[in-house]
């Protein structure tokens, strides 16, 4: 288990390092950066050799290759650089905005995850099958309205019709309320309809019609074996969804006026801000990789084959005499007997 969750992190530093390298050379790419338009702005009167002095300052008139060089040095040593929009330290922006950001992204997280499960549930168990029908339309719905969209509506609605959320953030948690679930609506069309298909697929398997000949309820059988294994293509999701929150937050923090990692990123990105950009990024692509390394961490808690996979590959290392049975051989079969007894035994 150690080897295989080293295997992840040193994956997961290989993302950080690619992501941070292509938005460096990106960036680069683009002709002009926030000093370049400082230095040729007419209405700030700077003179060439105060134009040189800013580029040497900010290490602008050394090669590329030099310059990521410096910043991968700076990188190491904690330090993101500084804006070359206002001169600001890269880490006090980020670190001003995060709150922000990780209260709205952790609550839609939320909203998105509660959403999916009673949609995928409710789709799949409901007693009236037209509240079924209805169920399972949400995904699609919900998938084909833009985020900004959801936003609006919900905007116009709770807060200029109903007055029940403020139209702007004040600082309160009704504030958080609106954009929460706007990103939360966003993100749970695929959970839901990724988990409504897999509870599907996981009732047609052998071992629930073993469970219902035996006399279980239907309320044991979703416990005891169909939740389980269902949630395994969910858990896949949820760690993709991080990817969709960040992207969306970007959006909704503009349509309901918060301040927060994607105020940063448009302005960064509107002035061609290097330093800021990268920061943005690095921290983006932390949050993405930090929330998928757990996911691969509890996939084999969850199933047990992929806990037994592992334990075959790490016996097959150190020579595992043949003639044995496979490790993880008959996991599925030998789930439903131990449903069963239990069944059995109730």
């Amino acid at each position: 288990m150690a080897r295989y969750v080293l295997k992840r992190l040193v994956h997961a530093i290989l993302v950080l390092w690619a992501a941070y390298t292509l938005a460096f050379i990106m960036l680069t790419a683009l002709p002009g950066n926030a000093i370049s338009n400082l230095i040729n702005n007419p209405q700030n009167q700077l003179t060439p050799e105060d134009g040189k002095i800013l580029r040497a300052f900010y290490g602008l008139d050394e090669p590329v290759v030099i310059q990521y060089l410096h910043a991968l040095d700076a990188l190491f040593h904690g330090n993101f650089g500084y804006s070359l929009s206002n001169g600001a330290k890269v880490s006090d922006l980020l670190g001003d905005a995060l709150p922000s950001t990780l209260q709205l992204t952790g609550l839609g997280f939320v909203f998105g995850a509660v959403i999916a499960a009673g949609v995928g549930i409710g789709g799949s168990y409901a007693r009236w099958n037209w509240l079924r029908t209805l169920l399972r339309s949400f995904p699609a719905l919900a998938a084909s309205v833009p985020s900004f969209v959801i936003g609006i509506l919900i905007l116009y609605y709770f807060s200029f019709e109903l007055h029940l959320i403020p139209a702007v953030d004040n600082g309160t948690f009704l504030a958080l309320v609106g954009p929460a679930a706007t990103l939360g609506i966003m993100i749970s069309a695929p959970l839901s309809q990724v988990f409504s298909a897999s509870i599907a697929a996981t009732r047609r398997q052998p071992f629930v019609h073993v469970l219902q000949a035996r006399g279980a309820d239907e309320r044991y059988i979703f416990g005891r074996g169909v939740l389980r294994n269902s949630s395994l293509p969910v858990l896949t999701m949820l760690g993709l969804a991080v990817g969709e929150l960040i992207a969306g937050s970007v959006v909704t923090e503009a349509v309901f006026a918060r301040n927060g990692i994607g105020q940063i990123t448009l302005n960064a990105v509107n002035t061609q801000d290097l330093p800021v950009v990268q920061g943005v990024v690095l921290v983006a692509t932390t949050g993405y990789v930090l929330v998928n390394l757990v996911v691969d961490v509890v996939y084999p808690l969850v199933d047990p084959r992929i806990g037994a996979d592992v334990l075959a590959k790490q016996l097959t290392r150190t020579k595992r005499p043949t003639g044995s049975t496979p490790v993880g051989s008959g996991v599925d079969e030998a789930m439903s007997p131990r449903l069963s007894e239990e069944v059995t035994t109730r």
